[in-house]
């Protein structure tokens, strides 16, 4: 399960997700000092941090890199949910109060996300039940149990 990214971390990623497509140092710098005052080595070791973490893969290109998600900020999210709603000691009332939260627009797209999983993974017919042995069938009709003709006394033996 992954961590949840601090913030520096979540500003590189969004852009490195945003933008879908390998990037540098430099690209994000720039683009984060729109922002806020940061260094370059800054930004190099928050990269250098998410490539050893996992999320970012990374290609030599010169002498710099250039760095590309491994996952998407979909996968990201869900991932999170599903490590908060396993930690529960009651994952139904989280989900009920996950879902109480939520606008009618989150709630039209959780609809249109339970269609989607629905459709692409129908859930598999019953398995028809084996038949009984005649025997079984027989001491079930006399009360007899199959092991020693014992009659049932109702007292889950």
């Amino acid at each position: 399960m992954p961590r949840q990214l601090g913030e520096l971390e979540d500003a590189v990623m969004t852009r490195v997700w945003q933008w879908n497509r390998p990037v540098t140092v430099r690209e994000v710098l720039e683009d984060l000092q729109q922002e806020r005052s940061i260094a370059y080595t800054t930004v190099m070791t928050v990269l250098d941090n998410l490539h050893q973490k996992g999320w970012v893969r990374r290609e030599v290109e010169g002498r710099a890199y250039r760095y590309t998600a491994v996952s998407t900020r979909a996968a990201y999210s869900a991932a999170l949910m599903n490590e908060a709603w396993a930690q529960s000691d009651n994952p139904a009332a989280a989900l009920v109060a996950f879902f109480g939260m939520m606008s009618s627009e989150q709630r039209e797209s959780l609809n249109d996300a339970i269609r989607i999983v629905q459709r692409d993974n129908p859930e598999p017919a019953p398995a028809p039940a084996p038949p009984a042995a005649a025997e079984s069938t027989e001491s079930a009709d006399s009360g007899e149990s199959a092991e020693g003709g014992e009659e049932s006394t109702g007292s889950g033996r």
